[in-house]
């Protein structure tokens, strides 16, 4: 019998703030619970920091410089044959979805379609949940001092759950389904309600790792990002706990709201594969910053990435993957063929515990920046929000330009920019990134290496082949896909 697919998504989730995860605070104990009966992926990794790249690359399987999308406002722009959406309408698979979708698709490629929510709003039921809205847009996506002052129900996560929980219920039982549910948070505005707001105190938020130095010696985009914040809000990173507190709090709210899905999901008596990941991180106050912009830190590469389900060995798997490996997982479950010109692998051999060989999961590659000259630190170009007054979008024309690629190998990662200084760091001994050791003698045989894997990767990325019958890539995108083409997996429901 094929699974339902459920795919639970969060937006600018920054990885390892789980109790699972090593952190001091129990922020998600249910999403815990399914990553400790399912495959954990702690090297899980974002294909670029921003929302619409990164949801383009799990429709399609392929990196931005291949689909074309770079920056969220062009989801039009995006360059592919045959997506998530077609491969699952040909597997004769019914489609919903609740959420944020900001992607190349909307309400009329499913069969329902909750939605759009955004950060500060969403379908309005009545004058609360509008005055709740309403809030929303006034706290600027800023950080709210105190606990929000409407109901649970209000929040959007709430809403989305409810209104997923509608599709499942109405759902053909005898039918697999997509169930994809999209949460908003816990992207800025920083708010949530009580209990929420104080599930930590600011005094008892764990120390980051670097603050407003940590900026000025990164440099370049960082240092002008953390100057136009100070700017239009002076003072502001002397709240970063408060920040802080309120961001992990919305990881419980949305843990409660996962929990309550995964509950409504188990009416229904089919299988079921759910992965659960976020688009990108968020700084959480590191380096001196809020939300994300600058640069290509753990702390906004690095995602959460679980597959739960029947045949998911429990377990925890340290190769690097990637957001782009999402499609590829999906049509082995479901036993069909790789889309033209995919560029991710199947995780699911992964998840059923089998070994990954080297050369296919020893590296993995991410993306930033949509071309164009670097700007400098001291430059102030004309930006599509004003410099004055406390309103602004860290994904500017400063921040975005340029272009960037990142490589993590093991230990170790690689930063490559069109015309500025590479980037390579020690995360084990230097997690903050602070330590660059690309111009060291000591270690330029790792430089070369990871150069070369670059190389590598750099020559899949630039595979050009948005339309049109394109095999040879199935033998080394996707590892088994020989041996399971052969195996012609049957069509029941």
């Amino acid at each position: 019998m094929r699974p339902d697919i459920v795919i639970v998504m969060t937006d600018q989730q920054r990885a390892g703030l789980t109790r699972r995860s090593g952190y001091p605070v129990d922020t998600m104990p249910f999403v815990d619970q399914l990553a400790a009966a399912g495959t954990d992926f702690t090297q899980a990794y974002t294909s670029a920091p921003a929302c619409v790249p990164a949801r383009t690359s799990l429709l399609t399987g392929r990196f931005p410089s291949a689909h074309q999308v770079r920056q969220n406002s062009t989801p039009a722009h995006a360059r592919f044959a045959t997506d998530l959406v077609d491969v699952l309408r040909t597997a004769d698979y019914q489609l919903h979805f609740a959420g944020k979708p900001h992607m190349p698709r909307g309400a009329a490629d499913f069969d329902t379609f909750a939605g759009p929510y955004f950060h500060t709003q969403g379908p309005e039921q009545d004058e609360q949940e509008k005055a709740f809205d309403t809030w929303l847009e006034r706290l600027d996506h800023g950080v709210s001092v105190e606990p929000t002052p409407y109901d649970l129900r209000c929040q959007l996560p709430y809403r989305i759950t409810t209104d997923a929980l509608a599709a499942v219920k109405a759902a053909d039982p005898d039918v697999p389904g997509l169930f994809w549910v999209s949460y908003p948070e816990p992207h800025n505005p920083y708010q949530v309600p009580e209990p929420y707001f104080s599930l930590v105190s600011p005094d008892e938020v764990p120390d980051r790792l670097s603050g407003p130095e940590g900026a000025e010696a990164k440099g370049g985009s960082y240092a002008w990002l953390r100057s136009l914040q100070e700017e239009k809000r002076p003072g502001y990173d002397a709240a970063w706990r408060r920040y802080a507190a309120n961001y992990l709090g919305m990881l419980r709210l949305l843990d409660d709201q996962i929990r309550r899905l995964h509950e409504g999901l188990a009416t229904r008596s089919r299988p079921r594969l759910t992965i659960v990941l976020a688009d990108h991180g968020d700084y959480v106050g590191e380096y001196g910053l809020q939300r994300k912009g600058a640069g290509l830190s753990e702390f906004l590469m690095r995602i959460p990435l679980i597959i739960a389900g029947d045949g998911v060995a429990p377990q925890r798997r340290d190769e690097p993957v990637s957001i782009v490996d999402v499609l590829p997982t999906i049509c082995e479950a479901v036993g069909q063929p790789l889309p033209d010109g995919v560029q991710g692998r199947s995780l699911l051999p992964l998840a059923h515990g089998e070994e990954a060989p080297e050369a296919e999961f020893g590296s993995i590659i991410a993306e930033q920046g949509f071309g164009g000259r670097a700007r400098d630190v001291t430059d102030r170009p004309p930006l599509h929000f004003a410099y004055a007054g406390p309103t602004f979008d860290e994904l500017n024309s400063v921040t975005q330009s340029g272009s960037a690629r990142m490589l993590r190998s093991g230990r170790w990662k690689l930063v490559v920019h069109a015309d500025l200084a590479g980037e390579l760091y020690d995360l084990d001994a230097d997690p903050a990134e602070l330590d660059n050791l690309f111009e060291s003698d000591a270690h330029l045989a790792i430089r070369a290496r990871l150069l070369h894997q670059l190389a590598r990767w750099q020559a899949r990325l630039t595979d050009d082949l948005p339309t049109g019958a394109y095999v040879p890539h199935r033998l080394e995108h996707n590892w088994r896909w020989a041996a399971i083409e052969a195996q012609q997996p049957s069509r029941e429901n």
